[in-house]
């Protein structure tokens, strides 16, 4: 099975006696019976090409002649990077009715057959057979063609290289290209259920171009040109990119109602959506009945694989779900319009009926998820501003009154750590993750003790004495090591 950007078989036969001229003869009524379409012969060989239609497999075939030997060369031309063994296949068919014809025709058969032929052969001077193979530089050029729009394979180079472009731009920036932090990919786009869920829903679309290291954006990326050199010569560009866009949300849209903290990124939701596409089409007979068998084991394997290989954890198994269900419906519902590939007006009313289907469904997924972990930060920050002013008190200068300090520990301190207690217990009603009840149990905790060490300081000052300096330490002690428990369940997150 050739891979590749081009996949191809090449194998190099003698002629067995025959002169240049003979094996051309015979290289060409064996093209005919194969029913390849010969474009250019020349006294050096041939190019011919299969025909088996858009939706099938086709190859590029090229017999060189030279040096006593032929250079036979099968080469796909549907963009595909894998061929299945299909290239090889082509040369060991040829091979076979080469030989059978070779017993069969004269020597006098193939002289007439030469002299019939010679006047349409290409000038020698021009032959393009005779061209050098590609230098090292050309053959690069070739390598990053892959990012070159082109006409049957537009939309795919220009999702890799939007991909690579932001990519590059978080690296300058200052991102980590190995492992990004939270807080830059929330910088960047990633989709989190309380920043979502508060009007950011743009989110739902800007994670599907953002990747969480070099390794997973080169992993989506090659899936994604597998999947892009498949499908979209067989979509066209208008369906292509309105199923990457419309499965990119439906995968957000999974992620977003099934995880409450997970940060998600990355292409692969929209790209399992692609999947999903295919495999609706390759359940019918617009693909070829060979070409379908093998194609659709090799992709239910591929997403079988990375959806048991998700399930380890710290894969958004989720996203990869909603964008493979959102895949096989859309492909379904691409099918009448794939079978009339002239009526205009039915692929663009099928897209336009998908695209309102998915966001009015996203729109009420969206409004009926849940956000109590947004509710609750916005409370937190509520408690921040409440510490802030609790603790102004011993930010007072040394000779501040002293009727101003204890209204400053009694009306402020006290008072809005009361306050943060009313708000942990608002909280604790919400639907939230066990570890942050956890961590609500030791804010109430932590001010509880601040309440307790504020009245001790509140009767030092107001009785003038030292009495209570051991409890304070005390307390400050145990406040202490809450603020590290904190700081250490901070840090595991």
């Amino acid at each position: 099975m050739a891979v590749g950007f081009t996949p191809k078989h090449i194998e190099e036969v003698p002629l067995y006696g025959l002169t240049k001229e003979e094996y051309l003869v015979i290289a060409l009524e064996a093209a005919k019976e194969m029913k390849w379409k010969v474009s250019y012969t020349s006294n050096s060989g041939l190019i011919a090409f299969t025909d088996k239609g858009m939706f099938s497999w086709n190859a590029e075939i090229k017999i060189k002649v030279e040096n006593g030997s032929a250079n036979l060369k099968s080469s796909s031309t549907g963009n595909e990077m894998m061929d299945w063994g299909k290239n090889k296949q082509n040369i060991e068919k040829f091979i076979l009715l080469f030989n059978a014809l070779k017993l069969k025709l004269t020597k006098e058969e193939l002289v007439l057959k030469y002299e019939e032929l010679s006047a349409n052969l290409a000038p020698e001077e021009d032959d393009i057979l005779k061209l050098p193979p590609p230098t090292t530089t050309e053959q690069i050029t070739g390598f990053f063609s892959i990012f070159r729009p082109t006409k049957g394979f537009f939309v795919t180079p220009l999702l890799l290289d939007i991909n690579i472009l932001l990519f590059i731009l978080m690296a300058i920036s200052g991102v980590n290209i190995m492992l990004p932090d939270n807080e830059s990919l929330l910088k960047w786009g990633a989709n989190f259920r309380p920043l979502t869920l508060e009007g950011e829903w743009w989110r739902l679309i800007t994670n599907c171009f953002l990747h969480i290291g070099i390794f997973h954006l080169l992993m989506n990326m090659y899936a994604l040109l597998y999947i892009g050199v498949l499908l979209e010569p067989l979509l066209g560009r208008t369906r292509f990119i309105s199923a990457y866009l419309l499965t990119g949300i439906t995968a957000s849209i999974a992620s977003l109602w099934w995880h409450d903290l997970i940060i998600s990124a990355g292409a692969s939701g929209a790209i399992f959506g692609m999947y999903g596409v295919f495999l609706a089409m390759l359940t019918t007979n617009l693909i070829e009945k060979t070409t379908r068998k093998a194609l659709l084991t090799s992709i239910a394997i591929f997403v079988g694989y990375n959806l048991i290989y998700g399930l380890k954890g710290g894969i958004d198994n989720a996203a990869h779900i909603g964008g493979l269900i959102g895949g096989i419906i859309i492909g379904y519902a691409f099918i009448p319009s794939l079978k009339k590939p002239e009526d205009v007006k039915l692929k663009l009313s099928t897209i336009g009926l998908l695209t309102l289907l998915i966001l009015t469904s996203s729109f009420i997924v969206y409004k009926n998820t849940s956000n109590d972990i947004g509710k609750y930060d916005k409370k937190i920050k509520t408690f921040v501003s409440n510490e802030s002013m609790a603790i102004e008190v011993f930010n007072l200068p040394e000779n501040t009154p002293k009727d101003q300090l204890l209204y400053g520990l009694k009306e402020r301190g006290i008072y809005y750590w009361n306050e943060n207690i009313k708000l942990i217990d608002e909280v604790e009603k919400l639907d939230l993750p066990s570890e942050i009840h956890n961590k609500n149990s030791k804010l109430k905790q932590y001010c509880e003790l601040r309440i307790k060490s504020y009245e001790l300081y509140y009767k030092t000052i107001s009785e003038d004495t030292h009495i209570y300096k051991f409890q304070i330490e005390n307390f400050e002690r145990q406040i202490g090591a809450i603020i590290n428990e904190l700081k250490g369940d901070q840090k595991g997150k």
